[in-house]
């Protein structure tokens, strides 16, 4: 049986202390974020039953007037508690129109805040939009920023276009969190490149570019360099770009291409992750995730080459303006093919 001495003792003591004080800490915040989230669905929950009886009203003939009637004796009643002007009453209106009547939808209502719900109202006309965002933001916690920035970004139809392996190739509890933080295509509208350029100079200007790129590629990818050297035996292999996603936990290899993608690019990225997982990656972190960014793809060709892969890997295409490719929202599956896809997002994101 070891002793300690009475300094040993003293700093164990302290450690004990401080990391009883964190412990404490953690749990009031826990408790603020969980009365928070209460009072957001509360107060969800009351905006929509104001929308619905609104609504209720204006169907059987009541006029426009009662709504600024109705705001002003709100603020009057509550002057401490906002979000009683007439323009937020419209927007309770709309909410529960369009929303009560879809199954849906109707059971999402209260599982993000209003303001988010804002964001997805005024932003997203299509009801399956509306459900994918909402899901999301519940299940990756995402701000209103983020979550804005993910709409504008058309997260959900690259989501629906994903062209990767990820369901064979990565493990259950990051799988779909991989799907969204992957695109179909990236915009790099902040690059100065002529039409024609060679991939050390597209490179070299999402270098130069940095924090727009990583912004393009997502909230939580980090830098980690480029022309990232890899040694194997007495050779010397360089990765373009080499990322790490912090809530993925895993090394993200970008191979840039400026033509179309060809099958041998496969083999390529599959070398690298293969090296990164064996010399690169801690024991904590998931296995590396391949992204090849091309300038063009045949579908069938990637869908093809990626069949046989164990190894997580996605195909992007990216192009240089702010405008997306005109083919683009004709490449989008139809709406039974949208139905399952979200059903299968839904019942891999149950909500916590």
């Amino acid at each position: 049986m070891k002793f300690l001495t009475l300094n040993e003792y003293d700093m164990e003591l302290e450690i004990n202390v401080r990391q009883f004080i964190a412990d404490i800490k953690e749990k009031v915040r826990a408790a603020q974020y969980e009365a928070l989230k209460a009072v957001n669905v509360h107060l969800t929950r009351l905006y929509w039953d104001l929308g619905k009886a609104i609504s209720e009203k204006q169907a059987i003939g009541w006029g426009k007037a009662i709504v600024p009637t109705l705001s002003k004796e709100l603020q009057s009643e509550f002057p401490n508690m906002g979000g009683f002007s007439t323009t937020n009453l419209w927007y309770m209106v709309q909410f529960y129109n369009e929303y009560h009547a879809d199954a849906n939808l109707q059971p999402l209502v209260g599982e993000i805040s209003w303001t988010k719900h804002l964001v997805i109202l005024s932003k997203c006309k299509n009801d399956q939009e509306r459900q994918f965002y909402i899901l999301a933001t519940k299940k990756f916690g995402w701000t209103k920023d983020v979550l804005i920035n993910q709409v504008e970004n058309k997260t959900f139809e690259k989501y629906l276009l994903n062209q990767t392996n990820f369901d064979m190739a990565l493990p259950e509890n990051i799988k779909n969190q991989a799907y969204l933080a992957v695109k179909d295509h990236y915009t790099f509208d902040f690059l100065e490149l002529a039409n024609e350029h060679s991939e050390f100079e597209l490179e070299q200007a999402l270098i130069k570019n940095i924090r727009q790129f990583l912004l393009e590629m997502g909230s939580d990818f980090t830098f980690v360099g480029n022309q990232y050297k890899l040694y194997v035996s007495d050779k010397i292999y360089s990765i373009d770009l080499l990322l790490f996603h912090r809530k993925l936990q895993s090394l993200i290899a970008i191979d840039l291409k400026i033509g179309e993608f060809e099958p041998e690019h496969k083999g390529k990225i599959e070398f690298y992750l293969s090296v990164l997982n064996d010399t690169v990656k801690l024991p904590h972190e998931n296995p590396a995730i391949g992204i090849i960014i091309c300038k063009s793809k045949n579908r069938t060709i990637v869908e093809y080459s990626l069949k046989t892969s164990t190894l997580p890997i996605g195909v992007a295409t990216y192009n240089t303006s702010s405008t997306l490719p005109i083919e683009y929202r004709a490449l989008l599956p139809s709406a039974e093919e949208i139905g399952q896809k979200l059903l299968q997002f839904l019942n891999s994101n149950k909500i916590d």
